[in-house]
């Protein structure tokens, strides 16, 4: 029941046991919560994050060996060590590329998780896939229209650097276009990914078309870009000291100690394959963690800005509401239509009656929020 400050206690004391608090999280709580969504959900969340990353880094890994190939390891040239700087410099940012769009695909699939953590609802093994497979199409499209919005704002400023360079004439001038043009391309790129970046759980949850769910990202990043921003930076400071330091060093180490001295094609698919692993390794750990931390920030902007979570208490549909309702329906309902039950509670709109619904619904706005306690 409410207590003096307004808040259901009931909800409040099951917080510990979810792992993620029903109400408006602070940075560290985002952080701690996505966390706890993997440990709490390994074999999904882990699960998920071992196919995406798998995909992600064998394919890196066939671009580097056509790439490179065993001319790496040949007499050491200038002309051969600028080509092999160049193919390692595109290698990277290709690796960049692709692992920024993993995490987006990997948001979408562990935003019903959890979302269905937040709510306190039990999930299946297979839960996280029933959830997002009817928008898997939808999800990829959004994480394409996200990356490629992204890197085309960073191309955009480059073009007359790139035209001067291609012309050959007035060095002075591609210099002074590339001092201007570099770093409105990354302030761009960085700007435009964060504004878009939670799109992606909401084309899952809230079944938006693609179109509608870059506009819900940019309604709900309104007035919290810099706190975004704070957010997913923290998140990457976490994901670097971990994905490429602490995760692979026992697989550099295996690497110096087998194919540093050895040559031709087997010690360089050995070689090759030995950092595939790591990769592999590494990254299905953090990728969880920096896609929770955006599923969280979509579920903390809509309890902030909408009042989602008192808006579900205001209509009977606690936490603990929608659990024993979903439980108690187990029997009668097919797991689709207890699965639509859960998406409609993300829906916009007038409220819908589902199975998980405790209690009449009441048209209107949510209620102001009468706590700011947990950050700003």
């Amino acid at each position: 029941m409410p207590g003096p400050d307004g808040w259901d206690d009931d909800a409040g004391a099951t917080d510990v046991a979810r792992g993620v608090p029903f109400r408006p999280l602070s940075i560290s709580e985002m952080l701690d919560g996505a966390i706890a969504g993997i440990r709490r959900r390994p074999r999904a969340t882990l699960g998920l994050s071992v196919a995406v990353s798998t995909v992600i880094q064998v394919t890196s890994s066939v671009a580097a060996y056509f790439f490179v190939g065993d001319e790496a390891r040949d007499e050491v040239t200038p002309d051969l060590l600028m080509e092999s700087l160049g193919a390692q410099l595109t290698l990277s940012l290709l690796g960049l590329v692709l692992s920024a769009f993993g995490i987006l695909l990997l948001a979408g699939l562990v935003a019903p998780i959890l979302g269905r953590e937040l709510l306190g609802l039990p999930i299946a093994p297979r839960q996280a896939w029933r959830d997002a497979r009817p928008r898997l199409g939808r999800l990829v499209a959004t994480a394409s229209a996200v990356m490629g919005v992204s890197l085309g704002a960073l191309v955009l400023p480059l073009v007359p650097f790139f035209l001067l360079i291609a012309a050959g004439e007035r060095p002075a001038f591609a210099v002074l276009a590339g001092l201007f043009g570099f770093p409105l391309g990354i302030g761009l790129m960085v700007w435009l990914y964060i504004l878009f970046v939670q799109a992606v759980p909401a084309v899952v949850l809230e079944r938006q078309t693609v179109g509608g769910a870059l506009r819900r990202a940019m309604t709900l990043s309104k007035g919290r870009w810099f706190r975004t921003c704070g957010t997913l930076l923290l998140a990457m400071l976490v994901t670097v000291f971990m994905g490429f330091f602490a995760l692979r060093i026992p697989f550099l180490f295996a690497q110096l100690i087998f194919f540093d001295d050895s040559s031709g094609s087997g010690a360089t698919m050995g070689a090759l394959a030995v950092d595939t692993v790591g990769r592999i390794v590494s990254w299905s750990v953090v990728m969880p963690f920096d896609a929770g931390v955006i599923a969280l920030l979509y579920m903390d902007r809509r309890m902030r800005r909408e009042g989602f979570d008192l808006d579900l208490r205001t209509r009977g549909r606690s936490a603990a509401a929608v659990a024993a309702g979903e439980r108690g329906t187990a029997g009668e309902q097919g797991a689709g239509e207890q699965d639509e039950g859960f998406i409609g509670l993300w829906r916009t709109g007038p409220a819908q009656a589902g199975p998980a619904q405790a209690g009449p619904a009441q048209a209107g706005p949510a209620p102001a929020r009468p706590w700011t306690g947990a950050g700003t």
